[in-house]
């Protein structure tokens, strides 16, 4: 499997687009400067998956979505950033305009598009401005690495950093690309989980296939990422596949779903780990992973405590070892375990800490300790004695600037 440049446009057959429409003009101060509408579109259409937040508070653009994906056909996807759309006046009307004027630019049907909006809660969505902007959004479509640059900034909140990334691999005796674009800072917690993501392929695969191998890569990428323990009313992950690497589509089990599968795992868990080091605020990129364990569910609901522990959080940003908070965490996971055959060690570029063996703490040096966890990516490694099964899972530590940031998150 090959990393490449170019993002969403890097499989045969997509462009995309980011541009300003003004979205938050109607609420806040205009950003000109700031893209906030994007399109992915394919040249033919396409075998489509998608999974979304399991909070009850659904956004009307969920809603729809999931409606128009159930067929598992689409050939595109339009988001805005700025308002979620969610729990607001003319919500399901606003989110068919949205897909209405996709298509009247395009030449296609309202119900070959994804519609995703991400931002403000419970303000009515400016759609007068986003219906004017389309037409611009279109004519900017580019199969060009640039357009999915601007694409991936286009669906930007309060990320600090675009997500993006393109692998290939060999399916069938063919080079399959799968690209991405994501964003998600904050509301992010497991049940997919603000995150949004696009997946693009030019892979050839049935629809429920498709399906069924992303709820599964889900549970395994995004659905083990935690920021602040809040899941969205947006969440959506849209996967489109148009099928012109000409590989013969896979329809089940085999050599080539195996081959495919990995790639899309890449780009999500790459995508995953990004939304978890760009947390609000954050300074830090937590990864707790716990090995050794009798099941692999044991070990994601204890690596999955330990990452979205306030605690654990604060002390990774302070730098400070205190692993009594990791066991604290496990502790009240939920799993079942010896809490005498467990040990702990705090990772890094730095190096490699043991602090807490056979379930209490051993002596270490608290300058190394220090230089450990001043590391922009630190890793808990929590191992158990009870099997192989293993898990991570990825959050990141809780500053300041995250209460600064939510504090005003309107203004």
């Amino acid at each position: 499997m090959n990393t490449i440049p170019g993002g969403i446009t890097a499989p045969k057959g997509f462009k995309a687009a980011g541009i300003h429409c003004g979205v938050k003009d109607n609420f806040t101060t205009p950003q000109p400067e700031k893209k906030d509408l994007a399109m992915v579109l394919s040249q033919v259409p396409c075998t489509a998956a998608g999974t979304y937040t399991k909070n009850v508070v659904k956004a009307d653009p969920v809603i729809l979505t999931r409606e128009y994906l159930a067929d598992r056909k689409a050939q595109g996807v339009i988001i805005d950033s700025g308002n979620a759309n969610a729990c607001a006046p003319k919500g399901m009307e606003n989110a068919l305009r949205m897909a209405q004027a996709a298509a009247a630019a395009t030449g296609l049907a309202p119900q070959d598009f994804a519609v995703c909006s991400t931002g403000i809660i419970g303000v009515e969505l400016n759609i007068d401005a986003i219906e004017k902007g389309v037409p611009t959004l279109v004519s900017a479509l580019s199969d060009s690495a640039a357009a999915s640059d601007d694409a991936a900034h286009a669906i930007m909140t309060t990320d600090l950093k675009k997500k993006e990334i393109a692998v290939q691999v060999q399916v069938g005796g063919k080079t399959v690309t799968v690209g991405a674009i994501a964003k998600g800072s904050g509301m992010i917690h497991p049940n997919m989980g603000t995150m949004i993501c696009v997946v693009t392929t030019d892979c050839a695969i049935d629809g429920e296939v498709l399906q069924s191998m992303l709820l599964d890569v889900v549970n395994k990428t995004f659905n083990r990422v935690t920021v602040d323990g809040d899941t969205s009313t947006n969440d959506t992950c849209v996967v489109l596949a148009n099928g012109l690497a000409e590989n013969s589509p896979i329809t089940g089990p085999g050599a080539d779903y195996d081959a495919f599968r990995a790639a899309l795992l890449e780009v999500c868990q790459y995508e995953a780990k990004m939304i978890a080091g760009d947390g609000e605020g954050a300074s830090h990129l937590l990864t707790c992973t716990v090995q050794g364990a009798a099941s692999e569910e044991k070990a994601e609901f204890m690596a999955k405590a330990v990452v979205r522990s306030p605690l654990v959080k604060c002390a990774v940003y302070g730098a400070d070892a205190n692993w009594g908070r990791v066991l604290c965490a496990i502790g009240y996971s939920g799993a079942e375990f010896d809490p005498k055959a467990v040990e702990v060690k705090f990772q890094s570029k730095a190096g490699e800490l043991l602090v807490c063996a056979g379930g209490q703490g051993v002596v270490f040096d608290e300058d190394v300790a220090k230089k450990v966890l001043s590391e922009e990516e630190v890793i808990i490694l929590v191992t158990l004695t009870e099997g192989t099964a293993s898990c991570s899972c990825w959050g990141c530590d809780l500053t300041y600037d995250y209460v600064k940031i939510n504090g005003d998150y309107r203004s």
